[in-house]
């Protein structure tokens, strides 16, 4: 199993599946971070998911559908473990640890879903903001990283005037530093304290369930 692993790199904007289309490979991210959508006819996206080391990226491979129902791409420069979606079956013994974990995964991810939709339709622009914020410096791991105005307002699903007025309050907060696509956390304390209820609740449940 481990000789067909192969790493490979996730510059931004490296598309690991494509919506409706089929899923050549199951990939396992290790640093960087990855957003899930779904796209409408017209062209409009909605965030589905935030997918970092914890993850990955080809439920639907396990699922043993032949295609993707979201989009996924890299949005944070990272590497990741992929394997074709052939061998990943392959490898899997049912009942066995991997299939074990995975089915959990897969219950996580459901939830996630869940939490998503309501953080969605019921918190401020400004909480969802702190959510995803939180969320991304957990995956890279470090207080400095890469990150557009138009890609937080791509993924919270307003116009970018909204995010230059979040991003200006949070930063007079003293709680992030912004400049030129780069994006630092300075209070982590109080962006938690900022964010909503989601932010906690799927770190509980990953926690629950993944044990």
């Amino acid at each position: 199993m481990l000789s067909s692993w192969e790493t490979i790199s996730l510059p931004q904007g490296y598309e690991l599946s494509r919506q409706d289309a089929g899923m050549s490979h199951a990939y396992f991210p290790t640093s960087g971070v990855c957003w899930v959508v779904s796209v409408t006819d017209d062209g409009k996206i909605v965030e589905a998911a935030t997918i970092g080391n914890e993850g990955m990226v080809g439920l639907t491979v396990i699922l043993g559908l032949d295609f993707s129902p979201s989009r996924t791409v890299s949005q944070i420069d990272g590497t990741a473990l992929r394997m074709a979606a052939a061998d990943f079956l392959k490898a899997m013994e049912p009942g066995g640890a991997l299939d074990n974990l995975l089915r959990r995964y897969i219950a996580f991810s459901l939830r996630y879903a869940y939490q998503t939709v309501a953080c969605n339709a019921l918190h401020s622009v400004e909480e969802r903001m702190c959510r995803w914020l939180l969320m991304t410096h957990d995956r890279v791991r470090k207080d400095e990283f890469g990150l557009t105005q138009e890609f937080l307002a791509e993924m919270l699903g307003v116009r970018r005037q909204s995010v230059t007025v979040v991003a200006g309050i949070l930063q007079t907060a003293g709680l992030i530093s912004y400049r030129r696509g780069i994006m630092k956390i300075d209070n982590r304390e109080a962006l938690e304290a900022a964010s909503c209820e989601c932010y906690a609740s799927s770190n509980w449940y990953y926690d629950h369930i993944m044990k």
